[in-house]
């Protein structure tokens, strides 16, 4: 993987301008989309084409006719939206808008750990640098992970990696005895089980909503688990009017938009500091910097030929069993 930036984020920007009459301006003028993940700030979910989880915008981007996607997220979805679509040119507003789920899994050591395995099917999380999926059978979301694994014949032996708590889960959930890398996001790693206790009792009515990457403490305490969309969409459709949110808190800006009656509670860290749970990668992305990311065109993700030809399989496989799911 290769990338590039230069120090246009520093670039003065006009005074008194409009910034979202401006990016609509340039976006319009560049045929450029702006996917945004849910867990950027509302003015970004605001002002983008579409906005989803990594599934949704990985088919997005895999069927868009815009000549530039700006990718509103981390960087790995940026590259997956380079290995889908390797002849456009991919943007991303702040380069150093990284993961550290990502990072708990070194290409280098997961190579080694799949090659001490031989025979598995190897399952990897989109939460991935290019290089590992490269060294990936099926990429999955936490969408479509449990689906995925169970289109696979039982007696199959699997590699999953690199998120711990979602292995753990899907293996409870299916009766797989996934052999699972020991990785995590600090963002779900996060959540205090006391201090969502704490809220159930001053909520007693509120459902507990939970990410199926937070720790499994958490989670046997919630009413649903699911993905950042499932959760959305279990919102909507559920009769409850309180809802105790137990993940990223920038999801809980569409949910109040889809929902307006209803309350929605963020899920605190252990840090007592905070009220909600953030993550610092996600909110690098500014409305000022998507401005210059557009005008300047950059910072743009480059991946290695070889590492994107290797690593667009496993997606397209992805893509395909979504598809055939009806996912």
């Amino acid at each position: 993987m290769q990338t590039q930036s230069i120090g246009y984020m520093d670039a003065p920007i006009p005074e008194g301008i409009d910034l979202k009459a401006e990016i609509n301006k340039l976006r319009k003028e560049k045929n450029a989309v702006i996917l945004a993940h849910y867990y950027q700030t509302g003015d970004i979910q605001d002002i983008a084409d579409f906005v989803g989880d990594s599934l949704a915008l990985a088919q997005w981007a895999a069927r868009t006719k815009a000549d530039i996607i700006v990718m509103c997220g981390v960087h790995f979805m940026g590259e997956t939206a380079k290995i889908l679509c390797p002849d456009k040119k991919v943007l991303v507003p702040d380069m150093n808008a990284g993961c550290s789920l990502a990072d708990s899994c070194p290409a280098g050591e997961f190579e080694t750990f799949v090659k001490g395995h031989p025979g598995y099917t190897v399952i990897s999380y989109v939460n991935t640098t290019a290089a590992v999926k490269a060294l990936t059978d099926i990429v999955v979301t936490s969408t479509n992970a449990r689906q995925i694994v169970e289109s696979l014949p039982e007696d199959t032996p699997i590699l999953f990696g690199p998120d711990r708590n979602l292995g753990n889960y899907i293996n409870s959930i299916t009766g797989r005895k996934m052999l699972l890398w020991n990785g995590a996001c600090h963002v779900h790693e996060q959540f205090s089980l006391e201090k969502i206790l704490e809220l159930k009792k001053k909520y007693p009515d509120a459902e507990i909503l939970t990410h199926p990457e937070c720790k499994k403490a958490v989670v046997e305490v919630s009413d649903f688990v699911g993905s950042t969309a499932a959760l959305l969409k279990h919102s909507v459709k559920s009769e409850k009017q309180q809802f105790i949110v137990a993940t990223e808190s920038g999801v809980i800006h569409e949910m109040r938009k889809q929902s307006p009656g209803k309350e929605f509670i963020p899920a605190p860290p252990s840090d007592s500091s905070c009220a909600c749970n953030e993550c610092n990668f996600m909110r690098l992305n500014t409305m000022k910097k998507l401005y210059n990311c557009l005008k300047f065109e950059l910072p743009e993700i480059f991946i290695d030929e070889n590492i994107q030809k290797k690593a667009i399989l496993p997606i397209r496989r992805m893509l395909d069993i979504s598809e055939k799911l009806g996912l």
